[in-house]
């Protein structure tokens, strides 16, 4: 039977707090928010720089620090998931470099539709306001069937995105409305970006329940590292809805 207190956050599930030994100071909500905030700067301070690049007169200059960040930001999450107690290092890492890499696509999609980026990163700052909102309020709750509905939602997405990939790497094509600006593809990215937005929820009660089990200091990092990962991803669906809105 799945676990109903697990995150679909891949890198944020119960047993990454409960399998840590407190030697020191244990993790706190507040500690975890301000970890988040400074994640959120390295972010900015990555994107700063390649979306500097892309409105330069060499905006090609751009790719191989996205390619960089791409790749190292891969590598830092993964270093992250099975290390957390290096978080502190590798989240700041990871933020840095996923900066790059939001930094140079939002770039790409300002150009194409000025004033763009700057909306999607308003509607996932508001998302996140009115996601914490609705949990602390009690109006959206961590309930067993609440999260297992999220987490089954979450996996479809990513087999999803994952036999898009295939099939555009085999067969040339992909799934049907999945990337179009038609009804039915604003239709499907409305419905990740919600999905995505749920498990900031999940994120929230993983992060709150890690704090009560008094795990050590240094799960603050690896809390604002997972919640961050779901910030990066409901970001990108925001601005690709945005995009598609913008074609019609």
């Amino acid at each position: 039977m799945a676990n109903p207190l697990r995150s679909s956050n891949p890198v944020l599930r119960e047993k990454t707090f409960s399998g840590q030994i407190v030697t020191g100071q244990e993790m706190t909500l507040q500690g975890t928010v301000n970890k988040t905030g400074l994640l959120l700067l390295f972010v900015v301070i990555g994107a700063a720089w390649t979306w500097g690049l892309a409105h330069s007169e060499t905006p090609e200059a751009a790719l191989p620090w996205m390619m960089g960040g791409l790749i190292g930001g891969l590598i830092a999450c993964l270093v992250t998931v099975f290390k957390p107690n290096w978080s502190p290092l590798t989240a700041p890492v990871y933020a840095a470099l996923e900066g790059l890499v939001l930094g140079g696509i939002s770039a790409l999609f300002d150009k194409s539709y000025p004033g763009i980026a700057i909306q999607a990163v308003g509607l996932t700052f508001a998302t996140l306001f009115v996601m914490l909102l609705a949990y602390k309020t009690g109006i959206i709750r961590a309930t067993r069937g609440f999260k297992l509905g999220v987490i089954a939602a979450t996996g479809a997405i990513f087999l999803v995105y994952l036999v898009n990939i295939g099939l555009r790497f085999f067969l040339h094509t992909e799934v049907p409305g999945l990337n179009s600006a038609t009804p039915l593809g604003i239709g499907i990215s409305v419905v990740i970006v919600v999905i995505a937005a749920l498990n900031l929820i999940l994120d929230f009660d993983l992060i709150e329940r890690g704090a009560r089990m008094g795990a050590p200091k240094y799960m603050e990092w690896y809390g604002a590292f997972a919640l961050m990962v779901t910030l990066v991803w409901l970001y990108m669906e925001i601005l690709r809805l945005l995009g598609k809105t913008r074609q019609r």
